[in-house]
């Protein structure tokens, strides 16, 4: 009768176990763990963690060329020169990694 018992608890456990794993999670996230899209807004005033090096690339991989003068400004925002299209201007890079031209 014991054996029966442990037996009985055993396959209950295993089959609860098995159900467990075959649940498909559910969330209710609808924001992307990655931003693609440009915020309107930008630059947006915040702490920035890019180094210099990283904005700097960062503005480059966006299509600017010749980025020159990159700094830091007290908004937290990644300020510079450079040119993108044969065309140069005042170009910054936020926190979030908008890079925007002034127009």
């Amino acid at each position: 009768m014991k054996k029966i018992a442990i037996l009985t608890a055993g396959v209950v456990l295993a089959a609860s176990a098995a159900f467990a794993q075959s649940e498909t999670p559910s969330t209710s996230q609808t924001t992307p763990a990655v931003n693609t899209e440009q915020n309107p807004a930008a630059p947006v005033a915040g702490k920035n963690s890019f180094t210099e090096d990283q904005a700097k690339s960062r503005i480059e991989e966006a299509g600017y060329k010749d980025v020159t003068d990159l700094k830091l400004d007290d908004q937290g925002v990644w300020r510079a020169t450079a040119s993108k299209d044969g065309k140069p201007g005042n170009v910054s890079l936020d926190f979030q990694g908008n890079v925007t031209m002034a127009k």
